[in-house]
C-alpha cells in the first residue's frame, strides 16, 4: 500500500512540469491545462487521504498492544515488639 502510494505521488510529481511547459507553449490550451490542474489535485487530495488513514491505522495498532505492567512492589512492615518487664513476668507487646 505503501509503495502504490509512492508510485502514485511519483506520478504526480512527474504530471506537475508537463502541464506547466505546455501552458507556457500553448496558450491556448488552457482549459485542458485547467482541467489537468484539477485531476492534479484530486491526485494529491487521494494520496493525502491514504497516507492519514495509513497513519490512522498505525495509531490504532499501537493502541491495541497491551503492555503488561509489573505487579507493583509494596515494602512489607514487619511487626514491631516491645518487650516489658513487669516485676518477674517479660510482657511482649507487638503492632
Amino acid at each position: 500500500m505503501v509503495f502504490a502510494s509512492a508510485v502514485l505521488a511519483a506520478a504526480v510529481l512527474a504530471g506537475i512540469a508537463v502541464p506547466a511547459s505546455a501552458q507556457a507553449l500553448n496558450p491556448a490550451a488552457n482549459g485542458n491545462a485547467l482541467i489537468q490542474q484539477n485531476d492534479l489535485q484530486i491526485l494529491q487530495n487521494r494520496v493525502q487521504r491514504e497516507q492519514f488513514q495509513q497513519q490512522q491505522q498505525q495509531y490504532r495498532a499501537q493502541d491495541r498492544v497491551i503492555v503488561q505492567q509489573p505487579p507493583p512492589v509494596v515494602p512489607k512492615v514487619g511487626p514491631t515488639c516491645q518487650t516489658q518487664i513487669i516485676g518477674n513476668t517479660a510482657v511482649s507487646t507487638c503492632r
